[in-house]
């Protein structure tokens, strides 16, 4: 087995239509994006930057946000029509409650390490807790992902008449007299007491599923070249369009050749140094470095590997566009074939083979 925006205002539609023809072509187009080095949008209380189709055209299938919140900070009440959600804390802490089409309501505290998925058209809020600001990717599984598929509720009932939303919610037309009557997307706000450790009965109304998994707890995956935290539908079941990943590789280590049959792989580099090579068919591969704050992209069925250059461990979350994780390697490939095949197919001896693993290292020393 093998390792595996919230921005600004855009349609998701042509000129930014769908992108393959870069990937059709006689070269491969860039699959990096120095999400970290571009511009922060700031924001009352936080700040957030993001990575899709129109910044970084070959990213058909999935695109990320980084977001800050301040402590207190609220990235309000809202859901996205258009795409899953997928988040891991970097640092920091906050706070997210989210409600489902069945009425089901969850309030949970989240810390480093810890991801979220919310289901396409989910309400949820997000707010900076605890004592310094939080810092977390968060990743679609829809490269044309945009704010006009964002619905933010402040927009909304700014935009709704007054006696319509005194009939809704039974309350006089002028309580809404000073409501904003517009989106104010990130709010202020004091930071929020703790949860409580035994809730008031019949207080909660949780649905069957919970929306957060503890991902940094995890027992990772151990190889002679570093560890992988995995975390699809099977551990998580709610995520049922999304695997995430956590991948640390030691100086000199190497993720393996591999491809995912499944899926296209987005990458975000938290710390170190590494290299990847994408090979596209008919001859077309392009290698390029990535430092941290970097975002990486290998397209469904493309091979792909991961080598740590610098001189401290490598981190990266990545993220699939699939529940279900699947990874198929070149070491797993060779060590199934007879070595008389092999040495057919390359043209060379039979005892060229005679040291090859006899099965998969993912991340070899």
């Amino acid at each position: 087995m093998a390792a595996g925006g919230d921005g600004d205002s855009y349609t998701g539609q042509p000129p930014y239509g769908p992108m393959t023809a870069p990937l059709q072509g006689k070269d491969l187009p860039s699959l990096r994006y120095a999400l970290g080095a571009a511009p922060n949008i700031p924001r009352d209380g936080g700040w957030s930057k993001e990575a899709t189709v129109r910044n970084f055209p070959v990213s058909e299938k999935l695109a990320g946000v980084l977001m800050q919140l301040d402590p207190g900070a609220l990235r309000e009440l809202h859901w996205h029509a258009n795409a899953a959600e997928w988040a891991y804390v970097i640092k920091g802490r906050c706070r997210v409650t989210t409600i489902d089409p069945q009425g089901c309501c969850e309030i949970a505290d989240f810390g480093e390490g810890d991801v979220w998925y919310f289901p396409r058209g989910h309400g949820h809020s997000i707010q900076g807790i605890g004592t310094e600001p939080c810092e977390f990717i968060l990743i679609f599984d829809n490269g044309y992902f945009s704010e006009f598929g964002t619905f933010s509720i402040t927009d909304w009932i700014g935009h709704v008449p007054p006696d319509v939303l005194a009939k809704n919610f039974a309350v006089p037309a002028s309580t809404f007299a000073d409501f904003p009557k517009q989106e104010v997307y990130l709010v202020k706000g004091p930071v929020p007491p703790p949860l409580p450790d035994n809730p008031t009965p019949g207080s909660l109304n949780p649905g069957a599923l919970t929306h957060r998994f503890r991902l940094l707890a995890q027992k990772p995956q151990e190889f002679p070249g570093g560890t992988m935290r995995i975390v699809s539908q099977k551990e998580f079941p709610i995520s049922a369009t999304m695997t995430g990943a956590l991948l640390r590789i030691k100086p000199g280590g190497l993720r393996e050749l591999h491809w995912h049959p499944n899926a296209d792989e987005w990458q975000y580099y938290i710390k170190g140094k590494a290299r990847m090579t994408v090979f596209g068919s008919g001859g077309r591969a392009r290698t390029e470095e990535y430092g941290p704050g970097d975002v990486g992209y290998a397209p469904q069925g493309f091979g792909h590997y991961i080598e740590n250059i610098g001189d401290d461990e490598l981190e990266l979350v990545l993220a699939f566009n699939d529940g279900e994780y699947q990874s198929i390697s070149a070491t797993a490939w060779f060590a199934a074939n007879p070595a008389e095949l092999l040495a057919t197919n390359f043209g060379v001896p039979t005892e060229a083979f005679a040291n090859f693993p006899k099965d998969e290292t993912p991340m070899p020393e």
